[in-house]
């Protein structure tokens, strides 16, 4: 992908360097483990409510805890990731400027960059759970360090991979300003059977809006020769059937699927990179 190289996005915060959240020891709150983490995190992002200070797990609990610290910004010449902050401060803004002119009222949000686990508006939630968009604080969170993970776990290398990622999650955020994120949890909460069905529907539209960006980007000569092919592996590689079968899992069970297959998520990502429209993201149809 053609970029500008020493971009600096004003829409990114950098949180790297923090301390972020630790699990507890046996002394002092609750304990839970990585499943009931993860189920909580969960609840916290649909209901918009911290769910781990109602099972006595946060600040001040001996649970889950924020350590707070003094900025962290790197020293000049002592940053490992500077190349690639600077590669999705250029994607953030290029995105947004592209959902600024789609997009009436759009406002810009912010990408928080952290190491290891982070507090948001959603609650807590560590570099493993991987990138994250939250409609209570409209930032997204992602660690470097999984575009790594993205490249040697997952087989999904290049920077237009890492590209549709940053975009997914910005499409997401359209969602929440166009009201969409707001029907689909109360959906969600009236009819708990249906959650996951939802659940795919809008991250498989986040993935169609992903496509409509990267549209843009083509109408506008900044691809280059295998970026295509990078962002449908990208999609590929985080369906939900790849991941179950990466866990070990003898059987795939779509009942369970949050995100959609892999040929599903690339089906989506594929309609709004042909159209550029974001007409032809309706998912829930």
């Amino acid at each position: 992908m053609r970029w500008t190289r020493g971009h600096v996005s004003a829409n990114v915060e950098d949180r790297r360097g923090r301390r972020g959240m630790r699990m507890p020891g046996r002394r002092g709150g609750t304990q839970i483990g990585c499943g009931g983490f993860l189920m909580l995190l969960l609840l916290s992002v649909v209901f918009k409510q911290d769910f781990f200070s109602l099972v006595g797990v946060g600040p001040g609990s001996g649970g889950v805890a924020s350590t707070p610290t003094t900025d962290t910004s790197l020293p000049p010449g002592q940053d490992p990731h500077k190349e690639l902050k600077e590669f999705v401060s250029f994607v953030l803004d290029d995105t947004q400027d592209v959902w600024t002119q789609k997009l009436n009222g759009y406002r810009p949000a912010k990408l928080v960059l952290f190491t290891d686990s982070v507090r948001s508006a959603c609650g807590f939630a560590q570099a493993a759970s991987g990138p994250f968009y939250c409609p209570g604080d409209q930032k997204v969170y992602i660690d470097l360090g999984f575009y790594q993970e993205l490249s040697q776990r997952f087989g999904a290398p290049g920077d237009f991979a890492q590209a549709y990622v940053l975009a997914h999650e910005i499409g997401h955020h359209v969602q929440t300003l166009t009201g969409i994120s707001t029907k689909v949890r109360r959906a969600q909460a009236q009819n708990p059977s249906q959650a996951n069905d939802l659940s795919v529907r809008m991250e498989l539209q986040a993935d169609c809006l992903a496509g409509v960006w990267a549209h843009s980007t083509a109408q506008r000569n900044l691809l280059e020769r295998g970026d295509i092919e990078e962002g449908m592996g990208a999609a590929a590689a985080v369906g939900d059937d790849r991941i179950q079968r990466m866990s070990g899992k003898r059987y795939i069970n779509p009942e369970s699927f949050t995100h959609g297959s892999a040929e599903q998520r690339m089906q989506w990502f594929r309609r709004g990179l042909d159209s550029g429209n974001a007409d032809n993201c309706d998912t829930f149809g």
